[in-house]
C-alpha cells in the first residue's frame, strides 16, 4: 500500500541489516507515521503485546519474524532450549489470535530441520519472509473472491455500494492489502463505485484511527461513524454488505473478532444485510468446535476504556485524557464471538463457504 505516495509493507527485514526487523508502529497513527526497529525477541513480544502491531495476519507474520530473531539471538551452546523459551515468550503475548501460535509452530517445525545453527538461522529467515509473502497472496485472493459479491450488488443498484466495516482488518492488519478491505480495494481498483462506513471501534478506535487513515491514503470514499450507528444505517437500507475480519475461527464457523462484531451481526441478521467474515486459513482453529464456549477471550488494561489518545485541536499536541469518573472500574474484553448462525459466509484464500463445518471441510478436505 502507499503512504504519501511511497509503497510500504507493514513488516519487513531490513535489506542493509538482516538482523533488523522493521514495522510500522500503529500507535501514533493517524497523526504520525513511525517506523520502529526491532532486534530482539523481547522487543517483538512487547510490540505484539502492547499493540505496536496488531491484526490477525500481521500477528502471524510478526510471530514468524520473532522466531527468526530468536534464532539470531539464541545461545549457540543452548540453542534448542533458547528457541523453545523464546517461542513460549511470544506465544504468551496475545491469547485469542490463532495466527500467533500458527506462525510460531511453523517456524519451530522449519527450524528443527536444520543441521547446523547457521542453517537453522537461514531457514528461519526464509520461513519468515515466505510467511509475509503468503499473507499478502492470501489477502489478494480474498479480494478476488469478495469483489464478486460487491460486483453483484453494484449491478443491481444506482449509486455506490455501501460497505460497513468493524475494527481494522485492512492493510495495517496484514503484511499487505488486508482481509476485510481486500474486496473493497479490489473493487475500487476495478472502478466500482464504493463507499465505506467505518466503525470507530472503541476501545482503541482502530476503525477511526487506522481503517479511515489507510482508506484515505488509498483514496477510497468513506465515512467514520460511532460504533452504535450501524443498526440505524441498516434499518434505513444504507448498508448493502458487511465485511469484517477475524482473530480466530472455529472449524465449525464461529468467529472471534474485535468486541462489538457480534452486535453488528445481530443487527445485520435482523435487517437482512449480508454479513461476511474474511481471513486467511491460518486463522482457523481446527480443534475448537464451540467458539462461544471455548475460544479464549483476552482481557486488556482497563485504561484502554477509561482513557483516549488524540491530538489537541488547539495546540496540536498528542495527549492521553481520562474520559470516565475517577475511581469507576472498567472492564475491557478485547473480543467477542459471533455464532455461525449469524454469518452469511466465510471468505478465505480458498474461496467462499457457509459458516458450517461440512462446508468448511469441503474447502479443506485435508482436515477431515
Amino acid at each position: 500500500m502507499n503512504v504519501n505516495g511511497k509503497a510500504y509493507k507493514t513488516i519487513w527485514i531490513n535489506k542493509d541489516d538482516e538482523k533488523l526487523v522493521q514495522i510500522i508502529d500503529q500507535r501514533p497513527l493517524p497523526f504520525e507515521f513511525v517506523i520502529e526497529d526491532i532486534r530482539t525477541v523481547d522487543e517483538m513480544a512487547r510490540a505484539i503485546r502492547e499493540m505496536h502491531l496488531r491484526g490477525a495476519g500481521l500477528i502471524g507474520v510478526a510471530a514468524a519474524m520473532g522466531m527468526y530473531l530468536a534464532a539470531l539471538n539464541a545461545d549457540p551452546d543452548n540453542f534448542d532450549a533458547d528457541i523453545k523459551r523464546f517461542a513460549e515468550q511470544l506465544n504468551a503475548t496475545r491469547p485469542t489470535a490463532a495466527n500467533l501460535k500458527w506462525g510460531i509452530d511453523r517456524q519451530l517445525s522449519a527450524i528443527s530441520a536444520g543441521n547446523s545453527i547457521t542453517e537453522k538461522i537461514a531457514i528461519a529467515k526464509n520461513t519468515a519472509e515466505n510467511t509475509a509473502e503468503e499473507d499478502e497472496v492470501s489477502a489478494r485472493k480474498i479480494g478476488e473472491y469478495g469483489v464478486k459479491l460487491i460486483e453483484e450488488i453494484a449491478s443491481e443498484k444506482d449509486g455506490p455500494v455501501n460497505i460497513l466495516t468493524h475494527c481494522n482488518a485492512g492493510w495495517l492488519a496484514f503484511a499487505d492489502f488486508g482481509s476485510a478491505t481486500a474486496p473493497i480495494y479490489t473493487a475500487f481498483e476495478k472502478g466500482i463505485d464504493v463507499h465505506v462506513w467505518v466503525d470507530e471501534t472503541r476501545p482503541r478506535n482502530q476503525g477511526a484511527r487506522l481503517t479511515a487513515w489507510e482508506l484515505k491514503q488509498h483514496g477510497v470514499p468513506h465515512t467514520i461513524i460511532a460504533d452504535n450507528t450501524g443498526g440505524h444505517l441498516m434499518q434505513h437500507n444504507m448498508v448493502d454488505i458487511i465485511f469484517v475480519g477475524a482473530d480466530r475461527v472455529s472449524y465449525t464457523g464461529d468467529v472471534a473478532n474485535k468486541i462489538g462484531t457480534y452486535l453488528k451481526a445481530l443487527a445485520a441478521k435482523d435487517n437482512g444485510v449480508p454479513f461476511y467474515v474474511t481471513f486467511p486459513s491460518s486463522t482457523f482453529d481446527w480443534e475448537i468446535e464451540d467458539g462461544v464456549a471455548d475460544i479464549p477471550i483476552e482481557q486488556r488494561d482497563a485504561a484502554e476504556v477509561t482513557c483516549i489518545r488524540g491530538r489537541d485541536v488547539e495546540d496540536g499536541s498528542l495527549r492521553v485524557v481520562n474520559i470516565t469518573p475517577e475511581g469507576s472500574p472498567a472492564a475491557n474484553y478485547a473480543f467477542d464471538v459471533t455464532p455461525r448462525k449469524l454469518i452469511t459466509g466465510l471468505i478465505s484464500e480458498r474461496g467462499i463457504c457457509a459458516a458450517d463445518k461440512y462446508e468448511v471441510l469441503k474447502l479443506y478436505p485435508e482436515k477431515k
